[in-house]
């Protein structure tokens, strides 16, 4: 949901500001780089009980998230290594968050919720980068990676609603997952369109006369000649 309605206009926003850490001699990686430590420091924070800290790093963590993108534009430096980093960090910080909250619900068996989340979450990605590789389209759904941001930081603001919030979490990041099956099986439903290859005219040869044929020829000639 967020990809298709507010990425462009948010990406354009941020496009000043990353041309100014550019500037600043900050790149791409070191902005990736930070959001990981600012996902481990929102980690230990929820998980020692400090849930008001935790939103406030949270929030420097998707800040941190959307600012590599628009350096790495800004700089000129967009390459598949980068994109490849991204993705992989995103991963990573999806786990240390819900890790963190895990550690903050535990002991019991609430704090397997967390853990269903990240599965859930898992699978949502996964989806989109194996219909990416077969060139179909997975993006949209309700509960994407900025949603979670959102109602993760929801869940930090009021802790007492935190583990009501996690399973609305839950529920909206598994029905997105059915969402993009769907999507993606529709997208490969469809007939593919066979292509022919055009006719190719073959050029016409002249009719072969058998030896036959020539030897008469040429004898008439000698004698035409012989005349």
């Amino acid at each position: 949901m967020f990809d298709g309605r507010w990425r462009t206009s948010i990406e354009q926003g941020l496009a000043p500001v990353g041309t100014n850490l550019r500037r600043a001699g900050l790149n791409a990686d070191v902005m990736t780089g930070t959001g990981i430590a600012m996902a481990t420091a929102t980690a230990v924070s929820v998980g020692a009980g400090y849930l008001s800290l935790g939103l406030l790093l949270l929030a420097l963590t998707g800040l941190c998230d959307a600012l590599d993108g628009a350096v790495a534009k800004a700089s000129g430096s967009s390459s598949t290594r980068g994109a490849y980093f991204d993705s992989v960090s995103d991963r990573l910080t999806d786990g240390i968050l819900l890790f963190g909250v895990a550690w903050h619900l535990s002991p019991g068996r609430i704090a397997l919720l967390p853990m269903a989340i990240l599965g859930a979450a898992a699978l949502v990605s996964y989806q989109r980068a194996k219909a990416d590789a077969l060139g179909f389209d997975a993006r949209g759904g309700l509960m994407e990676r900025a949603e979670r941001f959102i109602v993760l930081g929801f869940g930090f603001l009021f802790s007492s609603l935190l583990i009501p919030t996690l399973w609305v979490m839950f529920a909206l990041t598994a029905f997105t997952a059915g969402q993009r099956f769907v999507k993606v099986w529709r997208q490969a439903s469809k007939p593919v369109p066979v292509t022919l290859a055009p006719r190719v005219k073959k050029e016409r040869r002249p009719p072969r006369t058998s030896r036959k044929s020539n030897s008469t020829a040429r004898s008439r000639q000698r004698r035409s000649n012989r005349r």
